[in-house]
């Protein structure tokens, strides 16, 4: 198993063949999820998220994000800490986008326009991460949902969607996230191969979703050290969000499973302080995914498939989409 980030050895134990490690920059991730990568049109259609996370500071650093780390309650005593930033925008179709009439059985038109700020504290041993995330935005014609999905099936020729005067209305909306993941069990491969199992669980709290979620993620490849696995927009499995860099090429595959406990989807449910159109919510969600990450020096590249369970009474299939993210580690 290759060494973990920032345990420099020192003396005749040292691994004179171990690439150095540069925990110095922050990553910056551009997502992009949407069901094209299915050949469907429905339900979740399209996130785009571009997020920043700083390079970390260690405990006894005398600056604010290290500080702001040791104030919460459930980090690790000397965990390492960064900061998070992040601007996204979500929107959600019923599955016929064709028609200018509401579909009162198929789900609500709906977008979500969010900044997010959070903290992110990992073990010394790089053993755990913890992920606290503030996400405050604005849903309904506010969030421009309706404007980005005409101008962009208008670019490429796709179905013009003629539905969106019947979104959820507009409402400020605000989602607390905490999110935990711990490397599990791991083995070394041959041919310089490792695999591991990545356990996970968190929750969100907010007038725009409130669950509970656990899962868990089984990845082999290359130096699996470098991250948590490639970021998704929410709601899915927990990941770090940032990446350390490697000499050379990297990779690994991934597999994961997860499950939602879900009190309450705006998406679904409808406003909270107004009536809006809204359908009947499963209480339990499912996610399965798999994919490939590609990295390169500071650069990865990741594509992941996830098959969603059905999320309101009514949905007759599962729902299947793509997520790309490409990062970079300054």
């Amino acid at each position: 198993m290759a060494a973990s980030a920032g345990a420099q050895q020192i003396g005749p134990l040292a691994d004179a063949s171990a690439p150095a490690r540069d925990d110095r920059g922050g990553t910056l991730t551009l997502e992009f999820e949407n069901d094209f990568f299915s050949t469907t049109d429905r339900h979740f259609t399209h996130g785009t998220k571009l997020s920043y996370v700083t390079a970390e500071r260690s405990p006894i650093e005398n600056d604010v994000i290290a500080r702001a780390a040791r104030y919460v309650p459930f980090f690790p005593d000397g965990a390492r800490a960064r900061a998070s930033y992040s601007l996204g925008q979500n929107m959600y179709t019923p599955e016929d986008i064709s028609q200018t009439a509401l579909i009162p059985d198929d789900r609500p038109y709906a977008g979500w326009l969010y900044a997010g700020f959070g903290l992110v504290a990992e073990d010394p041993d790089r053993e755990r991460i913890d992920n606290l995330e503030i996400d405050i935005g604005v849903v309904g014609p506010w969030s421009q949902a309706d404007t980005t999905q005409r101008k962009w099936h208008r670019w490429f020729d796709f179905d013009e969607p003629r539905g969106w005067r019947n979104q959820i209305d507009n409402e400020p909306g605000v989602m607390v996230l905490f999110e935990r993941t711990q490397r599990g069990a791991r083995a070394d491969l041959p041919f310089g191969l490792e695999t591991e199992f990545l356990p996970s669980f968190g929750f969100a709290l907010g007038n725009v979703m409130t669950y509970a979620s656990v899962g868990g993620t089984v990845r082999i490849g290359g130096d699996l050290s470098v991250d948590y696995g490639p970021p998704r927009i929410r709601p899915s499995l927990p990941t770090g969000g940032f990446l350390r860099r490697e000499d050379g090429f990297n990779w690994y595959l991934f597999a994961a499973i997860g499950g939602r406990a879900v009190a309450h989807n705006i998406f679904l449910d409808g406003n909270t302080f107004s009536d809006s159109h809204s359908v009947d919510k499963k209480y339990f969600v499912g996610d399965f995914q798999a994919g490939l990450a590609l990295q390169y020096d500071g650069w990865r590249l990741a594509y992941t498939h996830i098959l969603r369970t059905e999320e309101f009474h009514g949905q007759d299939t599962p729902d299947r989409f793509g997520a790309l993210s490409l990062s970079y580690q300054f």
